[in-house]
């Protein structure tokens, strides 16, 4: 995924007029808004909230990923001088799913810090 720069955000050139400039920002807060409500509906539409429990099993499946990863790795660090290319391969594939699911995890916490998701909280009863 790539990562936003601070240039993916209007930054005002002291060259232009402060009137286009504030056009231009203008333009720019009406696509950012587009996008904003493109996000929401979609993801409402699908999702519509995210709550503790579904943070739980995402957290738990990606946990479980993590640590299939990591204890093949040493698996195959302790049984033999070096792996086969066919173990190699096998070990990308349990990083790849690893990876995967912590992508999804900032995904979604970054649909909620955004607000095109609603977070659920726990009630404190």
């Amino acid at each position: 995924m790539p990562a936003r720069r601070a240039s993916d955000h209007f930054e005002p050139d002291d060259n232009v007029d402060p009137k286009v400039q504030r056009q231009l920002r203008g333009h720019l807060e009406q696509i950012d808004y587009t996008a904003y409500s493109a996000n929401r509906k979609v993801l409402n539409a699908t999702l519509a909230s995210v709550d503790t429990a579904k943070l739980q099993s995402l957290a738990s499946a990606t946990a479980l990923a993590r640590t299939r990863w990591v204890a093949a790795g040493l698996a195959l660090a302790e049984a033999e001088p070096y792996p086969t290319p066919g173990q190699i391969t096998a070990l990308a594939e349990l990083r790849k799913g690893y990876e995967e699911l912590a992508g999804v995890y900032d995904g979604l916490r970054r649909m909620v810090e955004r607000g095109y998701l609603t977070y659920v909280a726990p009630d404190p009863a």
